[in-house]
């Protein structure tokens, strides 16, 4: 049962105080309007008594149409679809009829976005309709454009006010050297290998060149229209995601909505479902339908329902039917543990803490059941050829990450990076965005190690950190200590 909007509060709809969000256009595409938040100033007030007044500040938004009081929309009836215009203006994609149509995937719950249901896009016969194919070519498509003027968060518009004499010390763009600008002998040794490639103003050309290199990603299934395109890259801003989810225990689908809600109106990038009780279908439809950014899944999760609940039971053919309703459904990255070698499992036995990713436990579980290699690796051609009909890009997880700063840096986290290199670039191949998944718990004084390797072993394709923690022994306070570690592998 969906609960009422009423029984929740306080209500994320609630705007934010002294702040409102406004827009600013795209030149080469002209219906490209950018979102950021702009916050009002207090006057200053000077020593001589005289009030200056402050121009407001414009920061990255990702509360999407949510945060904007002119919009009057419901969950009901989902977010506007906003890159639908460009997704078929490209002329590569098609519209076909959902096998086993919503109703019944939904398990009798009703559908959201019911005033615009949509049928499916899946790539023409012959084409590749993702962000990095595009890149390849040339193309700078409006996603990129988009991406661009949000990166800048309008600096180039910032009016600099009243101004001291001291130009140089008042110049907005001065910073500190940082690692792109000084390559002393006591830099970390990253730096000196691979070099970022920060550039002063973020143009949609340097975003395009870094998506077609692979060293960013724009995770933006065809069928996702209502997302607000962005970029996760070494060379960009940071971004955080936020994980929800519903349990055979707990939680309706309404409030898997407003925790999506909640997590977005306080900077949340990407959004991963991780529901594991009933309804996933329709609880990932209602979020998909009124999410402004990238949806994330495990889809192995969902398989796993699907075969009663054993991992032994799994199949290709499962999996398969999955990935293909997740896609069609608008997920926009999917985690795939297909690192995870049936010649690796192994290594963990002298582990303090095992195997502690759920679908690297799950795809252990089936390995050592069949005494067979793992089916997502055997599969990963095929996987990448679905993937890249619907442009949903992978995040290759880390099944063997370490469960304790005991296990960090160990074999089995390692040889498991190494196929992620493998995988990665076989996606790449075949027209796919990928990601890296990374630990985990790793000590401060690992972490730099940890990127290193990826870089190197992955070719730069972005990490996506799990933190990483770095300590086990507060616990309760894991944002606090996977906060500390996801600031120091951010600077890499």
């Amino acid at each position: 049962m969906i609960a009422s909007k009423e029984s929740f509060g306080p209500h994320s709809s609630e705007q934010l105080p002294h702040s409102k969000r406004v827009y600013a256009a795209g030149a080469v595409h002209p219906d490209v309007r950018v979102p950021m938040r702009e916050i009002h100033l207090a006057p200053t007030r000077l020593s001589t008594g005289r009030v200056e007044a402050n121009e407001p500040v414009r920061v990255y938004d990702t509360s999407g149409p949510w945060g904007d009081p002119g919009f009057t929309g419901t969950a009901e009836t989902g977010l506007p679809a906003l890159r639908r215009d460009w997704i078929l203006r490209r002329g590569d994609v098609e519209e076909y009829a959902q096998n086993g149509g919503p109703a019944g995937r939904n398990g009798g719950m009703p559908s959201a976005g019911r005033g615009s249901i949509r049928h499916p896009l899946r790539a023409r016969p012959g084409k590749v309709v993702t962000q990095l194919a595009y890149a390849r070519a040339g193309i700078v498509t409006p996603e990129m454009e988009f991406i661009a003027i949000r990166e800048n968060m309008g600096l180039a518009d910032l009016k600099m006010g009243d101004l001291s004499q001291d130009r140089l010390r008042d110049d907005l763009m001065k910073q500190h050297a940082g690692a792109g600008k000084r390559r002393g002998p006591f830099a970390p040794s990253v730096f000196s290998r691979f070099p970022q490639r920060i550039p002063g103003r973020i143009t949609a050309e340097f975003v395009r060149a870094e998506v077609a290199a692979g060293r960013a990603i724009i995770p933006a299934n065809v069928n996702h229209p209502e997302s607000e395109p962005m970029i996760i890259g070494r060379n960009f801003l940071v971004k955080i995601n936020a994980n929800i989810g519903n349990s055979a225990l707990a939680s309706s689908i309404e409030e898997e909505v407003e925790k999506m809600r909640w997590a977005t109106k306080w900077g949340a990038d990407t959004v991963m479902d991780l529901s594991t009780g009933k309804n996933i279908h329709a609880t990932r439809e209602w979020i998909l339908r009124n999410s402004p950014v990238p949806i994330g899944t495990v889809p192995i999760y969902q398989a796993l329902e699907k075969a009663g609940g054993r991992a032994e039971e799994l199949t290709w053919k499962i999996f398969r039917e999955t990935l293909i309703e997740q896609a069609e459904q608008g997920v926009d990255y999917f985690t795939i543990h297909a690192g995870v070698l049936l010649r690796f499992i192994p290594l963990t036995a002298r582990r303090m803490t095992g195997i502690v990713s759920r679908g690297g436990s799950i795809m252990a579980k089936w390995c050592l059941a069949h005494h067979k290699e793992n089916f997502l690796y055997t599969h990963w051609d095929d996987i990448c050829d679905i993937l890249a009909a619907y442009d949903v890009s992978f995040s290759i997880g880390d099944g063997l990450r370490p469960g304790s700063i005991a296990d960090a840096n160990d074999e089995a986290q390692f040889a498991e990076l190494k196929v992620q290199g493998e995988l990665t670039e076989r996606a790449w191949a075949r027209g796919v965005q990928v990601m890296n998944e990374g630990p985990g718990h790793v000590p401060m004084h690992m972490i730099e190690e940890n990127m290193a390797r990826q870089l190197e072993w992955c070719h730069e394709a972005p990490f996506y950190t799990l933190g990483p923690l770095t300590t086990d022994i507060a616990p309760g306070y894991d944002h606090i200590t996977s906060g500390i570690g996801a600031a120091m592998i951010g600077w890499f």
